[in-house]
């Protein structure tokens, strides 16, 4: 494609929030597939970030999100490298999907896999050993059954591991990993709290006829 349109650039930068010469120069490597620009953008934001990975984080922000009807809450800390860039508009905005993500996600209970305790591990694998459909299995075929769904219900545990809530085609990690090689700073989620109104807290229901019943006698 001899030139890439002015429109097809600002599609392309509307999708991804990459800059507009790197819009344009995978649209040119892509010959103006914009799929295929996205997957290009993508794979060279995670190099990026992946760079940088090893650099400490030490600023950021911690954000906060409640959802509509004030029933759940959350907080989150996400960490970068400098305060000029957690001041900046695209920090904030994936500040704010991260705390979104976790609001709407209510199995997440870690940041990563990683983050996530020996015994909780060793939890769920006594459940999966305990299914009745592995009854009479080999026990080498057992194992194998049952490291597949550890892994899959761990990440279940895991925010990083979630589909992205506004583009399901990645996950919160792939997410962050854009953001950082747009930003050029390394990025990463800390540590997040999610509320939800009344948790933990016993209700007496109160039986209406019976007290109507009790209040008739006396």
């Amino acid at each position: 494609m001899a030139e890439i349109p002015a429109t097809l650039v600002k599609t392309l930068r509307e999708k991804t929030a990459a800059g507009m010469m790197d819009c344009k120069n995978a649209l040119k490597e892509t010959n103006g597939d914009i799929d295929k620009a996205i997957e290009l953008l993508r794979q060279k934001g995670m190099a990026s970030a992946e760079k940088k990975a090893g650099r400490t984080a030490a600023e950021g922000s911690i954000g906060s999100y409640i959802h509509t009807g004030a029933r759940i809450g959350v907080l989150v800390e996400v960490n970068c490298e400098t305060d000029f860039v957690a001041r900046g508009d695209v920090f904030q905005e994936l500040l704010r999907n991260v705390a979104m993500q976790i609001a709407a996600c209510p199995s997440v209970e870690y940041v990563s896999v990683e983050d996530i305790p020996e015994a909780v591990a060793s939890r769920e694998k006594q459940i999966e050993m305990g299914r009745d459909d592995l009854a009479g299995k080999k026990e080498e075929m057992k194992e194998k059954i049952v490291a597949g769904r550890i892994s899959k219900r761990l990440k279940e545990l895991a925010l990083m591991d979630q589909p992205f809530i506004k583009e399901n085609t990645i996950t919160v990690n792939e997410l962050v990993k854009q953001v950082a090689g747009k930003l050029g700073e390394n990025i990463r989620v800390r540590r997040f709290v999610r509320f939800n109104l009344g948790e933990g807290i016993e209700v007496n229901k109160l039986d209406f006829a019976a007290e109507v019943a009790a209040m008739g006698g006396s």
